[in-house]
């Protein structure tokens, strides 16, 4: 069973990502130390304690419709009221809506311990914070006050329905429409499809933010609004009133995170109310719906990033934990009765330790791109620009490298426990159909790497990427300097490795500048996990340089050099995609016909 690693993720967020530095400088307001420990303690303790345990239980019985309503899992309604009785949705809201205003950096620290738990149960609440933050930056004070405090304490929830049957990820064709009615309401019509947590019984309410076209819109996304639109609508009292025109058609049958309720959503087809139409209220302005959406569009990729570093923390500890169990043959060098522990066995060894260095690479960029945005929030001028764009340079590639590695740790989860990995019963399974979907939602990671070498590169004209790539310099001038045995070759193996991604990044660059998109983004994708791969060898040299006094610095300094030494290799090959791939690439497409 999933036990959160509150230590680790401690050492992470104070030491590789920056934490305890920015609490010393004073930049986190009245945080201390202490406050922090205490919280990821508890937010361990919960994951650990209550989501851990019904995670299964949500996977078999899934989320069903039952005469128009949504029924979770045996458990589920009362582990959420608990959750919100713990003031835990209101982690990072703002206080005037009582919320506890705290760092991103915690957030995500949390969000990593209860995807853990159950990827499915930690999907509805990720949703409302990302609604609240919206709401909270783009919605009229008026509307605020009705629905921030609610969604806040977490007795409403809130959705994002954006994509529609015939879109996909291209939002600037979306059909649903929205009419003026007069009286400062809009009448929403159309179908969203798979809206997660769009209906269940966690809540008496749900407050949806739908983008959708008025009459006389701009073609393209250009001509995109977002409404506010609950299902019940609130009396001036604050009580709910009608039920609004809205319903769920369909829960999808999904692969993976069962006990999540996957919705299609109808608008305005006159079920409910005494005409036809769904009342919604505008967020933002006419036809800029889909810079209000980008707002939590962004956190919430950081926020799927987490369920990658999630489900590969649980699949490593549940792997792990199998092999020290499991005895098969005798490995070399065994002295012991019997058969040995296949753990002892240098493939499986080296199959876990690949797990661990994905999961720590990954946990440490996403805290890393967490402690950008809480960096941009508590800085100004020229160094709130520079931590928004190194925010918004690392986005991509901690939503794509960790989601990836979710996938990737999953299945060698799989293949450590053999066949009894193939049975559901060991809950390997269970892990693996969960992360599958973490690449694709949110952007895939096509898409990732698209925004990456065409929109982040360029930012301040490369000097960002480049600034970047040099502190990573640093960090293995460090390693080299420190002349500790322990690290082996890791010093050069990663100085070697963030050459590479230099020369790539600056060929990119120049295919920018030269007009040659289709060439650049023929290696976007070899080029984004070239990017998290140097970036994981970097933060766990970094990592292991810091001796926090724990007892684990001789570990982190093994992990650190493992990582050097067997997987980083890998960027040297990846280079060479980008760089030598494009031609190739184009001239194959003759085999796709």
């Amino acid at each position: 069973m999933y036990k959160a690693p509150v230590s680790e993720i401690a050492f992470a967020l104070k030491h590789v990502a920056g934490l305890s530095a920015a609490l010393d400088a004073g930049r986190l307001g009245d945080l201390s130390e202490d406050l922090v420990d205490a919280i990821l303690e508890e937010a361990g303790r919960y994951a650990t304690d209550v989501v851990a345990p019904l995670g299964p239980i949500g996977d078999k019985q899934g989320s069903r419709l039952v005469d128009g309503a949504v029924v979770t899992p045996e458990g589920w309604r009362a582990m959420y009221r608990d959750w919100i009785a713990g003031g835990w949705n209101g982690l990072t809201a703002p206080e005037e809506f009582g919320g506890q205003a705290l760092p991103h950096m915690l957030h995500v620290a949390a969000l990593e311990m209860w995807n853990s738990g159950s990827m499915a149960f930690a999907l509805g609440p990720t949703l409302t914070m990302g609604a609240v933050e919206a709401l909270e930056k783009h919605g009229s004070d008026a509307l605020k006050a009705v629905y921030l405090p609610k969604m806040v304490s977490g007795e409403w929830t809130g959705t994002m329905n954006l994509t529609e049957p015939h879109a996909g990820s291209d939002l600037g064709v979306l059909k649903a429409r929205a009419e003026r009615a007069g009286d400062g309401t809009y009448r929403i019509f159309g179908q969203k499809i798979f809206i997660t947590w769009g209906e269940h019984d966690f809540t008496d309410n749900i407050v949806h933010l739908v983008l959708a076209r008025l009459p006389d819109a701009p073609a393209g996304t250009r001509g995109i609004s977002l409404f506010l639109v609950p299902k019940f609508l609130v009396n001036e009292d604050g009580s709910l009133g009608a039920r609004n025109d809205l319903f769920c058609h369909s829960v999808e049958h999904k692969l993976g995170i069962h006990a999540s309720p996957t919705c299609t959503m109808i608008y305005g087809d006159g079920r409910f109310g005494d005409e036809k139409g769904a009342i919604g209220y505008l967020i933002g302005e006419e036809n800029r719906g889909l810079n209000c959406m980008f707002t939590m569009m962004n956190n919430a990729r950081l926020a799927v990033a987490m369920q990658g570093v999630a489900i590969a923390e649980a699949a490593t500890q549940k792997a792990i934990a199998y092999a020290r169990e499991r005895t098969q043959g005798k490995a070399p060098g065994w002295t012991g009765s019997g058969m040995s522990p296949i753990i002892e066995h240098p493939d499986i060894a080296r199959t876990l330790l690949t797990m661990k260095a994905l999961t720590q690479g990954s946990r440490a960029i996403a805290y890393a791109c967490a402690h950008a945005v809480d960096m941009a929030h508590a800085t100004e001028g020229e160094e709130s620009r520079h931590w928004q764009e190194r925010s918004s340079l690392l986005t991509p590639i901690a939503k794509s490298f960790a989601t990836d590695a979710g996938v990737d740790v999953a299945s060698l989860g799989v293949q450590v426990h053999g066949g009894m990995g193939f049975i559901e019963e060991t809950g390997a399974a269970r892990l693996l159909r969960d992360a599958r979907i973490a690449p694709i939602y949110e952007g895939t990671n096509g898409i990732q790497a698209i925004d990456l070498v065409t929109r982040k590169l360029p930012l301040s004209e490369g000097s960002q990427v480049k600034g970047y790539i040099a502190e990573l310099g640093e960090i293995a001038d460090a390693v080299a300097a420190s002349n500790r045995p322990a690290f082996g070759e890791t010093a050069g193996r990663l100085k070697a490795a963030i050459a590479d991604l230099a020369e790539t990044t600056d060929w990119l660059l120049a295919r920018l500048a030269a007009g040659e998109t289709a060439t650049a983004l023929a290696g976007a994708t070899p080029y984004q996990r070239l990017f998290g791969l140097v970036l994981t060898g970097a933060y766990l040299a970094r990592a292991g340089l810091i001796d926090a006094g724990d007892g684990a610095a001789e570990a982190r300094v093994a992990l650190a050099r493992f990582t050097a030494e067997n997987l980083l290799a890998e960027t040297a090959a990846l280079k060479d995609r980008v760089i030598a791939g494009a031609e190739s690439l184009q001239a194959a497409r003759l085999a796709l016909a």
